[in-house]
């Protein structure tokens, strides 16, 4: 199983417990993911021997029902749905003309169950979001230090025995990121060694007791407001 078969399933894990009721018989969650992935290989151009270039903006069009359904899930969604585009393109080698920007639309023209993607390359600024999944949490992080611990003081609290009050801390100067342990009383780890002060990389994991801490940063656009694209569409009608 790879990265993004670990990433999808955990998304697919994340809303299902909720949802899991609603999406039996209509639109699921991964099944975006899928039409995401086959639209970035479809309009993938090779523009040069090291570079190939993919849209960078799109739009998510649903039914009316599986509309509701999806955007009931929050931010949370567009942000896997984002950290879900970049995995991919860095893994097949693709690049962007800017950031990504992805969004749901409402189309009474379509069924339930059928997604029609729109997709284009747009030229702007990248807006780069540092994250932390916590414990099955998102957190965006600001400019300074964040405290994760078992304290109320914490600026993050995480409901884990085996964690000190305040635990870690994670610094963001808008470019870089670094863990520092707190003098905590079981110590930390960085991707399964024992850490006191590092810089974090993309995709790395701090371990803290039984929680894991992954640090991510989106690329997403600055700029969302003009859209035309070309489409793909898909008819999911259920079969279930």
């Amino acid at each position: 199983m790879g990265l993004l078969d670990n990433f999808e399933n955990g998304l697919e894990r994340a809303v299902n417990g909720v949802f899991a009721k609603t999406f039996r018989s209509s639109l699921a969650p991964i099944e975006i993911t899928s039409a995401l992935r086959r639209e970035l290989d479809t309009k993938a151009a090779v523009v040069s021997r090291d570079r190939i270039l993919v849209p960078n903006r799109f739009r998510v069009r649903l039914g009316r029902t599986d509309f509701t359904r999806m955007s009931s899930i929050g931010p949370t969604l567009i942000d896997e749905l984002t950290q879900l585009v970049q995995t991919h393109a860095t893994a097949q080698g693709y690049q962007f003309a800017g950031g990504i920007d992805i969004r749901l639309v409402e189309d009474t023209g379509l069924s339930e169950g059928m997604i029609r993607i729109e997709s284009e390359n747009m030229k702007g600024e990248v807006s780069w979001t540092p994250v932390l999944d916590v414990a099955g949490k998102r957190y965006p992080i600001t400019r300074g230090r964040t405290i994760i611990g078992r304290g109320s003081e914490a600026d993050i609290t995480v409901d884990d025995p085996g964690i000190s009050r305040k635990h870690v801390e994670i610094l963001w100067d808008g470019k870089r990121a670094q863990v520092n342990d707190l003098g905590s009383t079981n110590g930390s780890e960085l991707d399964g060694s024992p850490v006191t002060k590092a810089l974090l990389s993309p995709e790395s994991t701090v371990t803290i007791g039984r929680t894991r801490i992954v640090f991510r940063v989106l690329a997403q656009s600055s700029d969302a407001d003009h859209y035309s694209g070309s489409r793909a569409d898909r008819n999911g009608g259920s079969t279930r």
